[in-house]
C-alpha cells in the first residue's frame, strides 16, 4: 500500500534540489535563477500529473498529512483577532476542542474547531482530535453564547471521530453528541462548518449540523474510517484503500451526494504546501456563504438547517 511520503518523494526530492541551488547562489553570489526556474516548472509538471489521478486512498492519506494545517492554524491566518476560551463550566476543559471569539472581515463570530496537535506531545494532549464529552459540552457552551449575542458560528471539522474510549462512554459521549447536534439545529443565528481534514463519524457530525457544510478539496467526509469499514466488511483492515472507494468519502462524492454545499479549492499539490493561500480561500468562502445566510431571519435560519438535513439521503426514481 503506497503511502502519500511515497508519492510526494520526487516533489520533495526537485524542492531540496531548488533548495539547495537557492543557498548556493546566496553563498556564492552566483545567478542560477534559469536552473531554479527549469527544477520549478518540472516540479509543477509532476505535481499536476500526480493530482490529477488521485484515488480515494489517496485523498485520505492527503487528509491525515501530518503537516497539513490544523485548526488553530486556519484561526490564525483567516481572523484579524481570535480570543480562545476554555473549559464546559462543569468543571472540564477537553484540549481536542478549540473555541472561542473571533472577527473575520467585519463579522465578529463564534469560532469551534477540533485540534489534532502537530508533534506526538500535543497530540497526547489533544488526544489526536477525537473529543470527549466535555469537549461536545464545551462547544455547546459556546453555540449557546453565539444565541444569546446573535453570533454566527464557525466550526472547522478536522476528527477521525469522536473518542471511543471506556471513560468517555461511561460520561455519556453518545448523549454529548446528540446534544451538540440538537443545539446546533435548535440556533437562530447563520452557521456553517467547514470539514478542513478528517471529517469523521459522530465526532465530526456534532459540530457540523450547520445552515451550510463546505468541505477542502483533499478532505474526506465518512460514517467510518476506511481501516474500519474494511475490517467489518471485508475481515481485512489492509483492504482500506477498496473500502475508501466504497464509501464515497472524497468531497466531490459528498456534493453529489448532497451531504455538502460546497468544495472550497486547495492549492497545487494540497494545503500543507500553501496554508496561507488554502486559509483565504476558506475565508472567502465562508464570508460569502455569511453575506448569503445574514438576509434570512432567524426562523428561516432554522427551518432552512432542519429541511437541508431532512433531504440528505432523499431520491427519486425516473419511471
Amino acid at each position: 500500500m503506497m503511502t502519500i511520503f511515497e508519492i510526494e518523494k520526487p516533489i520533495n526530492e526537485l524542492e531540496s534540489a531548488i533548495a539547495e541551488l537557492r543557498q548556493l547562489a546566496l553563498e556564492k553570489g552566483l545567478d542560477r535563477s534559469r536552473e531554479i526556474a527549469e527544477l520549478e516548472a518540472q516540479r509543477e509538471r509532476l505535481l499536476r500529473q500526480i493530482f490529477e489521478h488521485l484515488s480515494a486512498w489517496d485523498k485520505v492519506l492527503l487528509a491525515r498529512h501530518p503537516k497539513r494545517p490544523y485548526a488553530l492554524d486556519y484561526i490564525r491566518l483567516m481572523c484579524e483577532s481570535f480570543m480562545e476560551l476554555h473549559g464546559d463550566r462543569l468543571g472540564f476543559d477537553d484540549p481536542a476542542i478549540v473555541a472561542g471569539l473571533g472577527k473575520m472581515g467585519g463579522y465578529k463570530l463564534v469560532i469551534v474547531g477540533q485540534q489534532k496537535g502537530r508533534d506526538l506531545k500535543e497530540r497526547q494532549q489533544r488526544n489526536f482530535g477525537m473529543a470527549k464529552p466535555e469537549g461536545y459540552r464545551k462547544a455547546m457552551r459556546m453555540f449557546r453564547l453565539a444565541e444569546k449575542f446573535r453570533l454566527p458560528v464557525l466550526t472547522l471539522v478536522d476528527t477521525p471521530a469522536a473518542d471511543p474510549g471506556v471513560e468517555s462512554e461511561s460520561r455519556g459521549i453518545s448523549e454529548s453528541i446528540a446534544q451538540s447536534m440538537l443545539t446546533l439545529f435548535e440556533l437562530t443565528v447563520p452557521t456553517i462548518a467547514v470539514i478542513i481534514g478528517e471529517g469523521g463519524s459522530g465526532g465530526a457530525i456534532a459540530l457540523a449540523a450547520t445552515n451550510r457544510v463546505l468541505m477542502l478539496e483533499y478532505a474526506i467526509y465518512s460514517v467510518i474510517p476506511p481501516e474500519g469499514c474494511a475490517a467489518i466488511l471485508y475481515r481485512d483492515p489492509n483492504k482500506a484503500p477498496q473500502a475508501a472507494e466504497a464509501l464515497k468519502l472524497t468531497a466531490d462524492r459528498a456534493l453529489e451526494l448532497g451531504l455538502i454545499d460546497g468544495i472550497i479549492p486547495e492549492p497545487l499539490g494540497a494545503a500543507h504546501r500553501d496554508p496561507q493561500t488554502t486559509a483565504l480561500s476558506i475565508r472567502a468562502a465562508v464570508l460569502q456563504q455569511l453575506e448569503t445566510l445574514s438576509q434570512l431571519s432567524p426562523e428561516e435560519l432554522r427551518e432552512q438547517r432542519y429541511q437541508r438535513f431532512r433531504n440528505i439521503g432523499v431520491f427519486q426514481t425516473a419511471q
